[in-house]
């Protein structure tokens, strides 16, 4: 039961912290672009990755979107929830808004692009 109720608050808590963190993304050109691409994409952790060859101009702005993911999520955190939990419900949501063509990470560790149907996500993700 306790389980239940971390899971629920860390769900509320996560759709607040994806929200913030997605839509101040979304402003970065750079990122858009990237994303359009399928240069990058989401993984179940909770943050971006990059996939195939990484420029040095990619890794700094996947690096920059997981700093700023990771505060969020620390300042999310709590109630008996770790960070990496946290994160992890934030994985499962955020891949879950992923748009018809852009890419995620399904849970064995592969790209896949997003079709019209849902994506493959971890199991544990409600």
């Amino acid at each position: 039961m306790k389980m239940f109720h971390i899971a629920a608050l860390i769900a509320i808590a996560a759709a607040g912290a994806v929200v913030a963190t997605a839509a101040q993304a979304q402003r970065d050109p750079a990122y858009a672009a990237a994303r359009a691409a399928g240069q990058v994409g989401e993984q179940p952790d909770g943050y971006l990755g990059i996939v195939g060859a990484a420029t040095p101009a990619l890794r700094a702005l996947v690096n920059d979107i997981n700093i700023k993911r990771k505060a969020a999520y620390a300042r999310q955190a709590g109630n008996g929830a770790t960070i990496e939990q946290f994160a992890f419900v934030s994985g499962c949501n955020l891949v879950l808004q992923t748009q018809p063509g852009e890419r995620y990470q399904t849970p064995t560790g592969s790209w896949a692009t997003r079709s019209a149907g849902a994506p493959t996500r971890d199991p544990r993700c409600v």
